[in-house]
């Protein structure tokens, strides 16, 4: 069993930067991919961003790019999201999975272990 811990949330505003930690311990547990998710109110939760643990490729939803960076360090079996130019819509909690995709990399679904969540609020 993996558990995965969120951090780096926060209140910023339009324009500003925030940067996601998720942090992965226990025993006997094994994944080849992270990824972010978030869900705001009302909504569906979407991934945002996934890496491929062994190599660190990433992949980007559509509203990631640009702005998003997904990065890892393996030593440390953390993962982070750089946020930047957020955007009052970005505001969602976000959310650490890890598991084992090799396809459809940003559907819930697809993912065997979810952290708590850090709350992200971008005002206008």
């Amino acid at each position: 069993q993996v558990q995965l811990v969120e951090s780096g949330g926060g209140s910023v505003q339009a324009g500003g930067s925030l940067r996601l930690s998720c942090s992965a311990s226990g025993y006997g547990y094994s994944y080849s991919r992270m990824a972010w998710f978030r869900q705001a109110p009302g909504k569906e939760r979407e991934g945002v961003a996934a890496i491929y643990a062994p190599d660190g490729s990433p992949f980007y939803s559509d509203s990631a790019k640009g702005r998003f960076t997904i990065s890892q360090n393996n030593a440390k079996n953390t993962a982070y999201l750089q946020m930047n130019r957020l955007k009052p819509e970005d505001t969602a909690m976000y959310y650490c999975a890890a598991g084992h995709s090799d396809y459809d990399v940003l559907s819930p679904s697809q993912y065997n272990y979810w952290g708590r969540g850090t709350q992200v609020t971008v005002s206008s």
